[in-house]
């Protein structure tokens, strides 16, 4: 019989709870996100300080309906693995405050782990050997947009980020810009279905450096413009749709970009914006079969990439009893 590994996972880096307990890195037995959208949506965006006291209060029901639901029990973890950054500080020490009580009770290695890796780990969840190297990888989200390689030894280059705001903001100031409430991402998504792509022409803009780094702020700006000279007479829809195609020629182009340099045999996209039914098309029809993208439970927070990934790391050296957090994290280039 195969030798059973299970990793807990314990991510809690934004707005969400989320702990998950995995075997040999890819078997989920239970998966669990208590989401705090309800508690922020009032205010347009997350909230540090409320999102932290929500972690403390969640996070000790999170872990015992996640134990139940695979039927398991600390003695039956092998592992725990902690989301330390990047994100907002107050949260993530939350879960790692809870990690360390998990570890040092029950002497279950603890392993540090980064939230932006945990986000490429969630599609070989579902994908494993099918995706191929040298890969490029992105994750976009709320707080990230980040274009990775990858290579045969599962090392990560960072070859480009966003200079200002990140995708996923992007979606939520346009959701508030128009009065759409938050999170701004579904509300776009379902809006786009509705209008033209074309309708607007929005900025596309490339950095003086020839980098492949990206900027958003523009855009943000374009659409404040349009919407306070429009009124009345903006096409809510229309915009919608040519925002979404906006991002998504700009995420296709990095990668192309990237690819004429050096050829790589799969794309990764990953993270909450990933979850854009526009944007998941675009992609697969630009890379077609060499395109692996994690299904929606995947692609926002989880603790099943976290629970994953520190199966992958499960060599490295355990994290120490004084392990901090860090706000920015980010995989060198």
């Amino acid at each position: 019989m195969a030798e059973v590994f299970r990793t807990l996972g314990i991510e809690s880096s934004c707005d969400d709870t989320c702990i998950a307990l995995v075997e040999n890195g890819t078997t989920v037995l239970s998966s669990v996100v208590s989401s705090q959208i309800p508690v922020h949506s009032e205010y347009g965006g997350v909230v540090p300080e409320l999102a932290s006291r929500e972690h403390v209060k969640n996070i000790r029901a999170v872990y015992r309906q996640a134990m139940d639901e695979a039927g398991k029990t600390i003695h039956d973890i092998d592992l725990i693995g902690v989301t330390i950054g990047p994100g907002l500080l107050g949260s993530l020490l939350v879960g790692l405050s809870f990690a360390k009580a998990l570890s040092f009770s029950s002497g279950i290695p603890l392993i540090p782990l980064n939230h932006i890796e945990s986000h490429i780990q969630s599609a070989f969840i579902e994908f494993g050997n099918a995706i191929r190297f040298p890969a490029a990888a992105f994750v976009a989200s709320g707080g990230h947009t980040h274009l990775f390689s990858i290579d045969e030894n599962r090392n990560l280059t960072l070859l480009a980020r966003t200079r200002d705001d990140a995708v996923g903001e992007a979606f939520d100031k346009l959701s508030k810009m128009m009065g759409l409430g938050y999170p701004g991402g579904p509300v776009i998504d379902k809006l786009a279905e509705k209008g033209d792509e074309n309708r607007y022409s929005l900025p596309r803009p490339r950095m003086s450096d020839r980098s492949l780094d990206m900027s958003f702020s523009g855009i943000k700006t374009a659409m404040f413009r349009l919407i306070r000279e429009e009124g009345d007479t903006l096409d809510i829809p229309g915009l919608a749709a040519s925002f979404q195609k906006t991002v998504a020629d700009i995420l296709i182009d990095r990668i192309r970009r990237f690819g004429k340099e050096t050829p790589f045999e799969s794309v990764i996209l990953a993270g909450g914006v990933s979850a854009n039914s526009y944007l998941r098309k675009q992609f697969r029809s630009a890379f077609r079969e060499q395109t692996f993208i994690p299904s929606m439970k995947y692609a926002t927070d989880n603790g099943a990439m976290v629970a994953s990934l520190a199966w992958m790391k499960r060599n490295e050296e355990p994290a120490p009893l004084h392990q901090e957090a860090f706000s920015t994290w980010i995989i060198p280039s």
